[in-house]
């Protein structure tokens, strides 16, 4: 399926924010045709996202998109039918110790956890839950990880916060957890996941799914969690808009940023390049 070089990738896996939304997490009228035109290629489109399932489900309607999903970072993957090919989830015993940590060692950051398709916060009214409700179209639930997670455990914390708040968090609870992955997601977003959990992981996984070649795929992303992914994948692009440490982990970097339909534009380059 597919061929190495520039010929018609096996696979197309792609990062959602900042890659395939615009600024405002939106799906523009160009990435929407650019999606429809890898079906018609028969190339499936794999969404590889930080976001849960169900923050999922707006976007691939726009895209017209099905097949696997990996959410989490990688931590939990799924396939069309919503079946799960990997997780990999915090304990809950860890996970009450890093949420104590975090309460006592990062008070600024407001805390939320996910597991599965449940996503926990501690307190709806504050103002950065509602706005990441907003951004992802889900309903969060108010309560403790006791109440809403079982010894399966959870995928991901996400903290939020300023900029400096967010660099001292990444810093301080990876020093602490070292077994667990701690890595900014942006300037104002930090995840906690299980330290085996990476991109890499999950479209690996999904590439044995679908019978596909690793080196025949294409990857796009912009963030600093896309990095182990770009640098996997063979035909990898950074978006104009990525950090300078992720554009330059990647094979090539797009002419166009998110708000420009860098995810489009590229699409139909190596659509044509094939």
């Amino acid at each position: 399926m597919g061929s190495s070089g520039n010929g018609l990738p096996s696979v197309v896996f792609s990062d959602v924010d900042g890659t395939v939304l615009d600024s405002a997490h939106r799906v523009t009228p160009r990435a929407a045709a650019a999606a429809r035109a890898l079906s018609e290629r028969g190339v499936p489109l794999v969404l590889v996202s930080a976001r849960m399932p169900e923050a999922l489900e707006e976007t691939r309607r726009e895209l017209g998109n099905v097949g696997p999903v990996v959410c989490y970072s990688g931590a939990y993957v799924l396939d069309a039918a919503g079946a799960e090919l990997l997780s990999r989830p915090i304990a809950l015993g860890c996970a009450l110790e890093v949420r104590d940590y975090i309460a006592c060692a990062v008070p600024e950051a407001c805390c939320m956890a996910y597991g599965y398709h449940t996503w926990v916060t501690f307190d709806r009214s504050d103002q950065r839950v509602s706005r990441e409700e907003g951004i992802v179209g889900v309903e969060s639930v108010e309560g403790t990880l006791e109440e809403h997670f079982s010894e399966r455990g959870l995928h991901k914390f996400l903290l939020v916060g300023e900029p400096g708040v967010i660099e001292r968090a990444e810093r301080e609870v990876g020093a602490a957890f070292p077994s667990l992955k701690v890595v900014r997601s942006s300037p104002i977003l930090c995840e906690v996941m299980d330290g085996r959990a990476s991109k890499t992981e999950g479209i690996r996984i999904v590439c044995e799914h679908l019978g596909a070649a690793l080196e025949d795929a294409v990857a796009l992303g912009d963030g600093r969690n896309d990095i182990d992914m770009l640098r996997t994948v063979p035909r990898s692009w950074a978006m104009a808009n990525a950090p300078a440490e992720v554009r330059a982990s990647a094979a090539r970097v797009s002419a166009f940023d998110n708000d420009h339909d860098g995810f489009a534009e590229t699409v139909f380059s190596v659509l044509e390049e094939a």
